[in-house]
């Protein structure tokens, strides 16, 4: 669903992504981990066509995202890890305008982001404006927005960041039911137990380059610690491949 295949992306003299190569399949909730500063954001704003890579080929379900940008739109659904929202728009406004993006009218969007609003609890506020909302609810809202057009491959950057534990529960129960539709679910996140309760597979990325991937499981026998949390084995391969890049 996604392949990623001799990715680079440099930025004057730092190599912020480079030689990654990454298949994620259909309905795959796989989890993108890495210390600050790894390349994580990077990859997904170029997976996303915010950043234009160095080198390298994106195909999301077979589409190229530089040559093939709008059908790659239409499938993809991204929630950054500080979305931008109107705040003088009320939030049912806001999902309006998310959803005309997509081609969807408003009968459409009210019909389809009903659900949402009803999981997260936004009914009450839907009329209000967003800039009285707290840094959850406008969480909540924007990932709801982004699913009116139901895509196939949802790409999220740290989701959990002011959920409260209530909310962070539907959230997680939210991607599991996605996954069982067959949606691909592309998480970053520094939040290492979320990785090991839900991700089907895990990638650690670190100073650019794919450093593990494969299941919890997987990466405990690459790390030699057939006991240890995603955390201690997190620790354990980012400390010994911490070396620098040559330029």
């Amino acid at each position: 669903m996604i392949s990623i295949r001799g990715l680079n992306k440099v930025f004057g003299k730092t190599r912020a992504v480079v030689d990654l190569d990454l298949e994620v399949r259909q309905g795959e909730l796989f989890g993108f981990l890495g210390p600050n500063g790894a390349g994580k954001t990077t990859t997904i704003k170029i997976l996303n066509g915010l950043l234009e890579p160095t080198s390298g080929q994106v195909l999301m379900k077979g589409f190229d995202i530089h040559n093939e940008s709008r059908e790659v739109k239409r499938i993809t659904g991204y929630v950054a890890d500080r979305p931008f929202l109107y705040e003088k728009l009320t939030g049912i406004e806001f999902m309006h305008f998310m959803g005309g993006l997509y081609g969807l009218d408003k009968k459409s969007c009210d019909a389809q982001g009903q659900e949402f609003l009803e999981l997260f609890d936004l009914v009450d506020v839907a009329d209000e404006l967003v800039e009285g909302y707290s840094h959850g609810m406008k969480q909540k809202l924007v990932i709801s927005s982004v699913l009116l057009h139901r895509p196939e491959i949802f790409v999220v950057d740290e989701p959990m960041v002011g959920l409260d534990p209530k909310s962070a529960r539907k959230l997680k129960n939210l991607f599991r039911k996605l996954c069982e539709k067959g949606v691909t679910v592309f998480l970053s996140t520094h939040t290492l137990a979320v990785a090991e309760a839900l991700c089907d597979r895990v990638g650690i990325i670190q100073t650019g380059r794919l450093l593990a991937l494969g299941s919890v499981g997987e990466l405990r026998s690459m790390a030699e610690s057939p006991f240890s949390d995603l955390e201690e084995i997190f620790l354990k391969l980012t400390e010994e491949g911490d070396e620098p890049l040559p330029e």
